[in-house]
């Protein structure tokens, strides 16, 4: 792939994206852009000949990286073969997708229903819950994201509902578990998770068992800051959804297909929810998919009673085969292993040696491919880098952060006062060095804002 500098072209791309693309999340005449003109394994470029290790595997779903060969060979093919079909119809590689994923799935989640991204995965896996109880409630945690559609956006817990947010019957958040801002006053990770229990037990029993059909949660979430749960909060949610009836969905849709170092967040601890969303990583989003994998006992409600849902490209063809060869990859490649591997050997140790260098680091967390630091003003007291949802001149530390890990050749993925280190799961242990060295350098100007 040509990585020869082309600003002509570049300048053009510029100029048709101004002129007709209406970008999301954005005011449209405060963005500039960057336009790329290739990508491959960790990197991408730009047409100025300025490469980037990309740090943020995009949105954090290039997983297998960019151009995997494997899997454009795959998409090629089957679109030579079969482009589209309806969903109603059995084809061999919708089926073979579904089975792929119902084998690496917790437990008995063991059917298969195909979205087009994340959010309607959480849209259809509330909607069964809700259908499976006669239930209308929803409870979802603060510091979450599940989405932008309709109900996933009011599910979400950070400041992106606020725009959107109808406060519509049926969307109840509480406080999950962050030990190092803890809404519990707790000292240790062990009072964490049995104080946020008991928050979330006292909410259930104020909101009325009888009245929730399930709790969402993302097993480790992304977005909001890649917050490890603490051991035992995930099995003691397990047991009151048992306890009270309540469906457990999961959202790994940022977290599953190998971001922690397992197949699914869910299997560093040992729980099986009763509906798991995924998408992003199934097949790095080579071709937009996404899904909800569902219990036996609520896929049984819907055996004689007709589920009343569906999407035009749900199990799109193109979109399953190259799940099919995205899963075939990581399994034969071992990439997974190496999502583990490198976040206990370098990302991990690399990390937490740059805290204790860099009085900007208030905290690193994470697991295999998904690490969080968190920036600050003061150490001793957290005082973020920049205030919570901050714009304009009050990011300007942020933004500082960010144009020096640019000018370095590093992506980041920034979020608030947070830079997340998610590079693809194919990621080497050089590549991520390289990652670790440009941070090393941005931080310096992190460290220039504090006290």
């Amino acid at each position: 792939m040509s990585t020869q500098p082309d600003p002509a072209r570049g300048a053009a791309v510029k100029a048709a994206d101004r002129a007709h693309v209406f970008h999301s999340w954005s005011a449209q005449g405060l963005i500039d852009p960057l336009a790329v003109a290739g990508a491959e394994g960790s990197y991408f470029w730009d047409y100025d000949g300025n490469r980037y290790l990309d740090f943020s595997s995009q949105l954090v779903n290039t997983n297998i990286g960019h151009q995997h060969p494997k899997v454009v060979a795959a998409i090629q093919e089957q679109a030579a073969r079969l482009c589209t079909i309806a969903p109603g119809f059995a084809v061999d590689v919708r089926s073979e997708a579904a089975r792929l994923v119902a084998e690496r799935t917790p437990g008995d989640l063991d059917k298969i229903f195909f979205t087009n991204g994340g959010a309607e995965a959480v849209e259809n896996a509330v909607r069964m819950a809700r259908l499976h109880t006669g239930r209308p409630k929803v409870l979802s945690a603060y510091r979450s994201y599940h989405g932008a559609t309709a109900a996933a956006i009011n599910l979400t817990g950070d400041p992106r509902r606020w725009a959107s947010d109808t406060g519509s019957a049926g969307v109840i958040h509480f406080w999950a578990p962050f030990l190092y801002r803890s809404p519990f006053h707790a000292e240790s990770e062990e009072q964490e998770c049995e104080r946020a229990l008991r928050h979330l037990e006292d909410t259930i029993a104020f909101e009325g068992p009888a009245t929730i059909a399930a709790i969402l949660l993302e097993t480790v979430p992304g977005t909001a800051g890649i917050m490890v749960p603490p051991p035992g909060y995930l099995p003691g949610v397990r047991a009151l959804c048992d306890r009270y009836g309540i469906v457990l969905v999961l959202d790994e849709v940022m977290a599953g297909f190998g971001r922690t170092g397992r197949w699914f967040a869910a299997d560093h601890f040992g729980v099986t929810p009763d509906l798991l969303t995924f998408a992003k990583g199934v097949n790095s989003g080579y071709v937009p998919l996404g899904g909800v994998a569902i219990s036996a006992e609520i896929a049984a409600t819907f055996e004689t009673r007709p589920y009343p849902g569906g999407l035009t490209y749900s199990g799109h063809p193109l979109a399953c085969a190259s799940a099919v060869a995205t899963i075939d990859a990581m399994a034969e490649e071992g990439i997974v292993e190496n999502a583990a591997r490198i976040g206990e050997d370098v990302l991990g140790p690399g990390l937490r040696e740059l805290a204790e260098r860099h009085p900007s680091v208030g905290e690193v967390r994470g697991l295999g491919a998904f690490w969080a630091v968190e920036l600050v003003r003061d150490r001793a007291t957290r005082e973020p880098l920049v205030p919570y949802a901050a714009t304009g001149e009050a990011n300007a530390p942020m933004a500082a952060f960010t144009a020096a890990c640019k000018a370095a050749g590093l992506w980041p993925f920034v979020n608030m006062n947070r830079t997340h280190a998610v590079p693809p799961c194919t990621v080497t242990a050089s590549e991520a060095k390289e990652g670790l060295a440009a941070l090393d350098e941005a931080l310096t100007v992190a460290d220039r804002y504090t006290v």
